[in-house]
């Protein structure tokens, strides 16, 4: 037996980059704790990165490669594997075009140093324009909107929490997330913090969250009118004389015509839509206005419906025509080690719409299509149907909209494979699996988050273990289909660039290079580096052609028809009288976090939330199994009474569903819940973005 050994590292389970100092013997984690001398997360982590001991030492995680065979999965090398993969896919490209592949990419790809570095070369190397992800079905409408707005994708504003002076919350639970798009750990401190100043919290969300509770107001809306309501505070501000750019007076184009434009929606307008009253309305753009500083953020519930678009370019606006934007206390620019946007120049031509999906003509964004093509892309035949497809690290048959659609569609498939450490719904329709090590066994370095962070820190982490003779990272995996997709010699230089190379070069080069920020300097602070508070930067950061703030991008006018349309709609379907909405779940992330013991033990979390009235109308007793069924699909699930939704809206977690045949996830078909996406409808998308519309979806109710 050695020593006891110390580790420090950033957890890589989900956006808030909590530091934790791990506690190790040989190859046995002895224990996992919030790391008291990180500079961002101060001690703090949440009950998930316990889980990356379970997810190292789990006997259902696949360490070689597999194949599908008529009497099941054999192991398979590496070289075999590679070998026939590369062959598989040049023949289908070959007879049927690049297009015939496709990849799919999910959620734990934005968590990897590597796989964030090569997925562009190796997307390359296929040569399809097919690559869909998670990010169309959660974040597309923030991204689009900072494109038309601001001229960069990845150029988004994040609120300053831990200076602002008033917030408001639309659709979002930063209490259980620790931020989306707003990498913030502890959230309930910072949260505090603002109350503690004098200032105030308002939360907006058809759910009394958890982050609804800890706040000063909690206002229920219904679903999928919170662009409505975003409107008539813009217009309340109007009208109110209270636009304030500050020193964005000369950054900013189309004020009159936003003017103009939200007149039509005061409160009294729309206060029957939304189901907030017209006082209440002009009290909170009051309350807004009147602030010190002020910022609204908005995230899941207002970008995963079917107005994301206008919903995150209405915010933006918001936050700019109320003085508090690029200004302490509002929504600011981060300014990472790592500049995404270093080789971005302005004016750079915008790839939105650049392609269209074959089917429904749904915008390219970003170098990818919407998710929720993804199926009838590969089922509708004709010219560029997919037969083919790569996915790695995702599991879209639960985590995508019309999730058992996909599982039909990749049942269809000509080939598949998946880079994955499961066994699971979505990789048991492969023909080979390919396991990358994971967690603890990786280099970390959050080249996204900190991009969407709420301080500029930077922070890097060696591997804890090193990983076994015959075991390959993700990146090395998709590396070497690279070179074989494109015949390199074994001896190309590029095969010999590492991860870490690459991460040296861009912080040398990046905003603090010449304060002496360098991979060797990250390595020698493991507890990372503190760069400071956001600061104004706008003037360096915009990226739009002519340095200025586009306010009223046509795109968005254009897609007002769809959202007048629904003052003129019955608000409730008599078919399916319920709106349905998510969850999240504090010990809950991705579908793969399910497989973790000690993050599912206890009661069944995935109930279906219902209003105590609407209980008593249908009849419906608490833990009842009750049928919840869609225009594409039904479910059993029990039932969770409360007057913490909303009457008329139901809700459950998203990420469950473990009760399939032909997986090998033990832990999380102990307790499998049911899938969410076995409700939602690919169908349902938000038509400016393509982004998925989970939220809103009409349901029925009826006694299983």
């Amino acid at each position: 037996m050695s020593d006891i050994k110390t580790h420090y590292r950033n957890c890589n389970i989900c956006e808030a980059m909590c530091g934790l100092e791990i506690s190790y013997q040989d190859k046995q984690i002895l224990s996992i704790k919030g790391d008291q001398l990180d500079p961002f997360s101060q001690g703090y982590n949440c009950p998930k990165a316990l889980a990356l001991e379970d997810f190292y030492t789990d006997k259902d995680r696949l360490k070689t490669p597999i194949k599908r065979t008529d009497s099941g999965w054999k192991a398979i090398s590496w070289d075999d594997a590679f070998s026939e993969i590369t062959d598989k896919f040049k023949s289908i490209q070959q007879q049927h075009g690049k297009n015939a592949l496709a990849v799919y990419l999910g959620n734990p790809n934005a968590h990897s140093l590597g796989n964030a570095l090569v997925l562009k070369p190796f997307m390359k190397s296929l040569g399809t324009v097919n690559r869909f992800s998670s990010a169309s079905a959660d974040q597309l409408p923030h991204h689009v909107a900072s494109n038309f707005m601001f001229g960069a994708g990845m150029l988004i504003p994040v609120p300053d929490i831990d200076r602002t002076d008033f917030m408001l919350i639309i659709g979002a639970n930063p209490v259980v997330s620790n931020g989306s798009m707003m990498t913030a750990p502890n959230v309930i401190v910072r949260m505090k913090a603002i109350q503690k100043r004098g200032g105030k919290i308002v939360v907006v969300d058809p759910r009394k969250t958890r982050t609804a509770k800890i706040a000063d107001q909690h206002l229920f809306i219904r679903p999928e009118k919170d662009a409505l309501l975003l409107l008539a505070l813009i217009h309340c501000v109007f009208a109110n004389d209270k636009v304030n750019l500050r020193h964005l007076d000369n950054m900013v184009e189309g004020l009159d015509e936003v003017a103009n434009l939200a007149k039509a929606y005061s409160p009294e307008a729309i206060a029957e839509f939304v189901g907030i009253d017209a006082v209440s309305i002009r009290t909170l753009a009051d309350d807004m206005a009147a602030a010190d500083s002020a910022v609204c953020y908005s995230r899941m519930g207002a970008s995963t419906q079917t107005f994301g678009g206008l919903c995150l370019w209405l915010t933006n606006v918001l936050n700019i025509i109320t003085g508090n934007f690029d200004r302490a206390g509002g929504a600011m620019f981060p300014q990472p080690a790592f500049d995404l946007l270093r080789n971005h120049k302005r004016g750079h031509k915008s790839s939105f719409g650049q392609h269209q999906t074959r089917v429904r003509q749904l915008p390219f964004f970003n170098g990818e299509f919407p998710v929720a093509t993804l199926a009838e892309e590969i089922q509708t035949e004709g010219e560029g149907q997919i037969k083919s497809l790569i996915t790695v690290a995702g599991n879209p048959v639960l985590s995508a909209p019309s999730g058992h659609k996909l599982a039909q569609a990749f049942a269809g498939l000509e080939y598949m494979v998946s880079v994955d450490i499961y066994l699971n719904e979505t990789t048991k329709y492969a023909d080979i699996i390919l396991p990358g090590t994971t967690g603890v066994e990786n280099s970390h370095f959050d080249i996204f988050f900190n991009s969407f962070s709420v301080r500029n820190t930077v922070k890097y982490s060696t591997p804890l273990f090193e990983k076994e003779p015959d075991q390959r990272s993700d990146w090395q995996i998709l590396k070497e289909i690279s070179a074989r997709m494109l015949n390199l010699p074994a001896d190309d230089q590029m095969q010999n660039v590492t991860p870490e190379m690459i991460l040296d070069m861009e912080l040398k080069k990046g905003p603090y290079g010449d304060q002496g920020i360098s991979l060797q300097a990250l390595i020698d602070n493991p507890h990372g580096i503190d760069l400071g508070p956001l600061m104004p930067c706008i003037d360096q950061r915009i990226k739009t052609e002519n340095g200025k703030v586009n306010l009223f991008p046509q795109v968005y006018v254009d897609d007002l028809p769809r959202l007048n349309a629904v003052m003129t709609q019955a608000a409730r379907d008599n078919t399916y009288p319920f709106d349905l909405i998510g969850r999240r779940l504090v010990k809950s992330h991705n579908t793969w976090t399910q497989n973790s013991e000690r993050l599912t033990k206890g009661k069944n979390p995935c109930t279906l939330e219902v209003h105590s009235e609407d209980a008593k109308q249908l009849g419906i007793k608490q833990g009842q199994i009750v049928s919840v069924s869609s225009a594409v699909g039904q479910i059993n699930i029990e039932v969770t009474i409360t007057d913490d939704i909303q009457q008329g809206v139901v809700s459950m977690p998203q990420g469950w569903g473990h009760n399939q045949q032909g997986t090998n996830m033990s832990v999380a078909s102990a307790q499998p819940g049911v899938s969410i996406n076995d409700l939602t409808d690919a169908a349902r998308v938000d038509m400016l973005t393509g982004n998925a519309a989970f939220n809103g979806t009409p349901v029925a109710i009826n006694v299983a």
